[in-house]
């Protein structure tokens, strides 16, 4: 880790290895159908990858988020450097923080959630995590994780510092072109602020492969096909206006917010707009 963002000298868990620091959450939207997590910093204390793949096998076998917790941990000999959080099918929530995890270190759980950190200022970027996801139901769950993360760094964060984020989100076809399990795979690696530049590429993100509710587009009348007509062969896309706007925003990288030419997603006209300027 850049040692102008974090500690010169770093923590050492009883089995020698540097301690590493952050602070996560672990959710589900069970209406929309999606799982995600937020993190900021590093990884759970000192961690054991087997955890994920080993979790999710748990899970897919019908244990409670709880069940699989347990299971985890008990065959696990440095369980007590551990930290982690898990949310099930269900939106059962559990978490562990071992006791050999550095302060301050704990966890929340609530419907759908677990939170948790360790080397934090204090249980207040915790807490943040927790009640941020708690009151903020109306947003789309990876909007609603990264409001987790921002509140959680002002009430506090890692007490070392900044330096990554990472966001994902998983829905069952709900991915590029319904082919993919993958909503939202965002990542800093390496940022003095790391969870806006986190939010950044999600507006981004959001621009090329958001969806607009259908009931926002726009109808195109003769008025505004004319318009098109005129701003496509501007940029060097003539001819049929179907096919000149569907190449427009295959370059563009906007086909997934395209759907024929009867009406338009007003994130792609006012792409275009902008464009033909």
């Amino acid at each position: 880790m850049a040692p102008d963002r974090l500690s010169n000298r770093p923590l050492q868990s009883t089995q020698g290895q540097p301690v590493v620091a952050t602070y996560s959450i672990v959710a589900c939207d069970l209406e929309a159908g999606q799982w995600g997590v937020a993190v900021q910093s590093a990884t759970q204390a000192y961690a054991n990858p087997r955890y994920g793949p080993e979790g999710l096998a748990l899970l897919r076998e019908g244990k409670s988020a709880r069940e699989a917790l347990d299971a985890l941990t008990a065959g696990d000999d440095g369980r007590d450097e551990r930290q982690v959080g898990i949310v099930d099918g269900r939106g059962r929530a559990a978490t562990f923080s071992g006791s050999g995890c550095h302060e301050w270190a704990g966890g929340r759980t609530g419907d759908c959630y677990a939170a948790q950190g360790n080397i934090l200022v204090s249980e207040e970027t915790v807490d943040a995590l927790a009640t941020t996801f708690e009151g903020n139901g109306h947003l789309s769950l990876a909007e609603r994780l990264i409001e987790c993360l921002a509140a959680a760094q002002a009430a506090g964060g890692d007490r070392r510092g900044q330096q990554s984020a990472s966001l994902l989100v998983v829905e069952q076809d709900g991915g590029y072109a319904k082919l993919s399990d993958i909503v939202v795979d965002l990542r800093v690696d390496d940022h003095e602020r790391p969870i806006a530049e986190l939010r950044r590429l999600y507006v981004l993100h959001q621009e090329l492969f958001g969806v607009t509710p259908e009931e926002d587009w726009v109808e195109v009348d003769d008025a505004l096909a004319d318009e098109l007509r005129t701003r496509l062969d501007r940029l060097g896309f003539a001819g049929d206006l179907r096919r000149a706007f569907a190449d427009w925003a295959g370059k563009e990288n906007l086909e997934e917010r395209v759907d024929g030419i009867e009406r338009i997603d007003p994130v792609v006209l006012e792409a275009l707009r902008k464009a033909s300027a």
